[in-house]
C-alpha cells in the first residue's frame, strides 16, 4: 500500500471517533500549552529583570569607600573617607580606553517644599558625567555646567516623582525656587522618567545637585571625600583589565604600602545580573518540568487509546491483511494515528499557549516573550510523544495472526 493510502485510512479511522480522539489529544494540548506559556513568561520576567539591572548604568562599575580598622577595631563598611572626586577625574585621565565617563556620587536626605507642597526624598550630588554613566537623560531644561559644579552653585534637577508631588498641577518646575532645609535652590532640569530598577526601588524619588554643593551647603564638610565613584565602561569586556588597573591606580593615590589592604571596594552589575538570570532561568526550568508531566500523561492517554482502538479494530486488521496488507503497513497505520493525534494536540496546545500567555501579559502587564525557538521544540517534542507512546500498540496490531483476526469475536 502507498504512504498516501496508509495516511488517508489512518485519518478515516480518527475522523470516526471525533470525540475520542480529540479527548485523547487533550493531555497533549495542555501539555504544549502549559510549557509554552511558562517558557514565553519565564524568559519575559528575565528579560524584565536584566532591562531593570541594566537601568541602573550602561556597563557600570561602582567604587566604595572600604571599611577600617581603629585600634584593632573594625569600623564597617564604608567607613574609610579617603575616595575623593579627584580619583574618578585621575581614572578617567589614565584611562581614556576603558573609562567612558565617571561620576562622584555623596548623598543625603531632606525634605523639599514648594509653596503649600512639600515631599522627602534623596539627594543625589553628582558629576558632570552623571547622564553618561547611569544612561539618563535631561527630559526638559538642561543639566549641570562646569561652572556650577566648581562654584557649588544652589542649583538642583529633579526626578519625576518628586515633580509630580511638589508640582501637582502640571506646571512646569523649570526657574522655580524650592527649599531644601530651608535654602532656596533653583530648578534648572526635569529628569526623563526612568522607573523602577532591579530592587524596586523608585529610580525618579530622586533629587540631583552638583556634588559640591551637596558637601558644602547641605552637608556643611569641609572634607573632599564621597560616597562613592560610578564608573562606565566602553565594553563589559575589559572589566577585569578596568580593575586591575584602577585597583594599581586607587593604591597609588592613596598611598598604600604593599600587603596593606585597600581602602576601596570595586564593584560591578555582572554578579547581581547573573545571579537575576540563574534565579529566573530555574524557576521557569522548575515550572518547565512540571508542565512537561501533563505531556507525559497525554502521551500515556495516547497509547491507553490506541491499545483499545487495536482490540476494536482485531476484524479490520484481520481483513487487510487477507487482502495484502503486510506487517509493516499495518504498523505504519497506527504510528501514523498515534503522530496525526500528538501533532494535532501539539498544534492546538502551541495555539492555545501563545495566546494563554498574551493574556495572562496583557491582565498582569507583564511582559511575554515568545520565541520560535521554544514553539518549534514544542511541536517537534509533542510528535516524538506521539511516536514514542505509539509505537508498541502499533507493533502489537503489526504482529497479530491474520486467522485469529477474523475469527476474534
Amino acid at each position: 500500500m502507498s504512504l498516501l493510502m496508509i495516511f488517508r485510512v489512518a485519518l478515516r479511522a480518527i475522523w470516526r471517533n471525533k470525540v475520542r480522539s480529540l479527548l485523547t489529544a487533550l493531555g497533549i494540548i495542555v501539555g504544549i500549552a502549559a510549557v509554552i506559556a511558562v517558557v514565553a513568561i519565564g524568559t519575559g520576567a528575565g528579560d524584565q529583570m536584566k532591562s531593570s539591572i541594566n537601568s541602573m548604568g550602561n556597563n557600570l562599575v561602582m567604587i566604595f569607600p572600604n571599611s577600617m580598622r581603629v585600634g584593632g577595631t573594625s569600623m564597617g563598611a564604608g567607613a574609610s573617607n579617603t575616595l575623593t572626586a579627584e580619583d574618578g577625574e585621575q581614572l578617567e585621565r589614565d584611562y581614556p580606553n576603558l573609562v567612558a565617563g565617571q561620576t562622584p556620587m555623596v548623598r543625603a536626605a531632606a525634605q523639599v517644599i514648594y509653596n503649600e507642597n512639600n515631599w522627602s526624598t534623596s539627594i543625589s550630588g553628582v558629576g558632570l558625567g552623571f547622564p553618561v554613566v547611569r544612561g539618563w537623560n535631561v527630559g526638559e531644561g538642561s543639566f549641570f555646567s562646569e561652572d556650577d559644579i566648581q562654584s557649588g552653585r544652589r542649583v538642583l534637577i529633579l526626578g519625576q516623582t518628586v515633580v509630580d508631588n511638589l508640582f501637582p498641577n502640571g506646571e512646569s518646575p523649570i526657574g522655580k525656587n524650592i527649599r531644601v532645609r530651608n535654602m532656596a535652590f533653583k530648578v534648572i532640569g526635569v529628569m526623563e522618567k526612568k522607573g523602577s530598577n532591579s530592587m524596586g526601588q523608585d529610580q525618579d524619588d530622586a533629587l540631583l545637585m552638583p556634588y559640591t554643593t551637596v558637601k558644602r551647603t547641605i552637608q556643611r564638610s569641609t572634607f573632599d571625600n564621597v560616597n562613592q565613584l560610578l564608573v562606565s565602561l566602553h565594553s563589559m569586556d575589559d572589566l577585569e583589565e578596568a580593575k586591575t588597573e584602577f585597583t594599581g591606580m586607587l593604591r597609588q593615590r592613596h598611598r598604600l604600602p604593599q600587603g596593606k589592604e585597600d581602602d576601596f571596594v570595586i564593584r560591578d552589575m555582572t554578579e547581581i545580573t547573573e545571579m537575576m538570570t540563574t534565579i529566573t532561568s530555574t524557576i521557569t526550568l522548575l515550572l518547565g518540568a512540571v508542565a512537561s508531566i501533563s505531556l507525559l500523561v497525554g502521551g500515556i492517554g495516547i497509547m491507553n487509546i490506541m491499545l483499545v482502538s487495536v482490540t476494536e479494530r482485531t476484524k479490520e486488521i484481520g481483513l487487510r491483511m487477507a487482502i495484502g496488507a503486510r506487517p509493516g503497513d499495518i504498523l505504519l497505520q497506527f504510528l501514523l494515528e498515534a503522530m496525526t493525534l500528538s501533532c494535532v494536540g501539539g498544534l492546538l496546545g502551541t495555539i492555545l499557549g501563545i495566546a494563554g500567555a498574551r493574556m495572562i501579559g496583557n491582565i498582569q502587564n507583564w511582559p511575554i516573550v515568545i520565541t520560535e525557538s521554544s514553539v518549534i521544540l514544542a511541536f517537534a517534542f509533542s510528535a516524538v510523544v506521539g511516536i514514542f507512546f505509539g509505537f508498541y500498540p502499533a507493533y502489537r496490531a503489526s504482529r497479530l495472526n491474520p486467522i485469529d483476526c477474523l475469527r476474534y469475536e
